[in-house]
């Protein structure tokens, strides 16, 4: 069975994923993957096999962020036409 600190930081990781979860594609289907994704690794007990997971986990959660991160980007960019020299 997992530590106690072990078990905060995986409940800290998925409520932070469901999270940014609410903002991604509904037809992408966020929140049933990260379920599906927790679940399989549920019965995890080696201590190393555990922290991989986390691990990936992080991983989700910032390529995640960057994603966002871009796409805001990227509507900002859409929004305001660039810079063009004025006329004299």
């Amino acid at each position: 069975m997992a530590s106690q600190p072990t078990r905060l930081r995986v409940l800290a990781l998925y409520k932070e994923l469901h999270r940014l979860g609410r903002d991604y594609d509904p037809s992408y289907n966020f929140h049933g993957k990260l379920r599906r994704m927790f679940e399989k690794n549920k019965d995890l007990t080696d201590e190393a096999e555990i922290e991989k997971a986390i691990k990936f986990g992080e991983y989700i959660k910032n390529e995640t962020l960057a994603l966002y991160s871009l796409r805001k980007y990227r509507h900002l960019r859409r929004m305001y036409p660039p810079n063009t020299k004025p006329d004299s």
